[in-house]
């Protein structure tokens, strides 16, 4: 078994943005928010930024982005990584049949690392939540880790997850989200070489047996992955962020609601930066 050496991330940024569309970029690169750069200026936050920076925190130096066809201003905006002080890599996604598909694209690349992922339209906190998620694979040897957050009543969200008796994940996406005893959901992921294996084999198989959706007739998502792992045997461990919150941004209220969070971080950013001129 070849040695892990290092933790990789992964940016699916496959989608067409329909629910936001018209944009004048890639949703990836919509501007919410504002940072310092290297010459305390400040400047423009793109939306997967965010997530590229909680990559950093836990020691990832090398990242993949996956890219539809068409959406060259993501590898004209980061090029090589140097504007966030990582090393950037750009993969074309092949088969369009859902996100495992897109994230599978790496799997030359990732195959021997330890992956984290994280969606690059989805905001969440803390900013060490993969340091976390590191740090419970480290202690557990588990083959997936993945975060959970509280989702709040008004939150539009697709998958609940249900526990066992022993707090243990049974199920990912429980069928009726009413009779979850909590809103619970998954939003990030740390995951080993065994489970990158399992999701190319998965896949392979329903590419070759023409099973390019799942039993409930939609395309086939990372849940679905996740949940042939448990049912496989593989250990799959969890670390819940009680304080913390997740807030997609792929729709337009989601979108407008975090924006106006930010310019009150911008302010901020701002009255500090006077002050420090005077």
């Amino acid at each position: 078994m070849s040695t892990i050496h290092e933790i990789v991330g992964l940016v699916p940024a496959g989608g067409q943005a329909t629910r936001l569309a018209h944009l004048p970029c890639s949703k990836e690169l919509f501007p919410i928010g504002w940072h310092l750069d290297r010459k305390d200026q400040v400047k423009p936050k793109v939306v997967s930024q965010y997530l590229l920076e909680k990559y950093k925190a836990a020691g990832v130096r090398k990242c993949y982005f996956i890219l539809r066809k068409g959406k060259w201003d993501i590898p004209q905006y980061y090029g090589d990584g140097e504007v966030v002080d990582m090393d950037v890599a750009y993969l074309m996604m092949n088969l369009p049949h859902g996100h495992p598909f897109t994230l599978d694209q790496a799997f030359p690349f990732t195959k021997n690392s330890l992956v984290a992922f994280g969606y690059p339209d989805i905001l969440f906190a803390p900013d060490d939540a993969f340091v976390q998620l590191l740090e419970k694979h480290n202690q557990t040897k588990a083959d997936v880790v993945l975060g959970i957050f509280p989702i709040q009543q008004e939150q539009r969200w697709t998958d609940f997850l249900g526990f066992d008796k022993n707090g243990k994940i049974e199920t990912i996406a429980v069928a009726d989200p009413s009779k979850v005893k909590q809103r619970m959901g998954w939003a990030i992921a740390l995951w080993t070489p065994a489970f990158s294996s399992l999701m190319h084999e998965f896949l392979l198989s329903a590419v070759k047996n023409n099973r390019l959706t799942a039993v409930d007739g939609k395309e086939y998502t990372l849940s679905h992955i996740f949940q042939a792992a448990i049912d496989s045997g593989m250990p799959v461990d969890h670390f819940i962020f009680e304080s913390g919150f997740v807030h997609d941004v792929g729709t337009p209220d989601d979108l407008f609601s975090a924006l106006l969070d930010e310019s009150d971080t911008a302010k901020s950013m701002m009255d500090k930066r006077k002050k420090g001129q005077k």
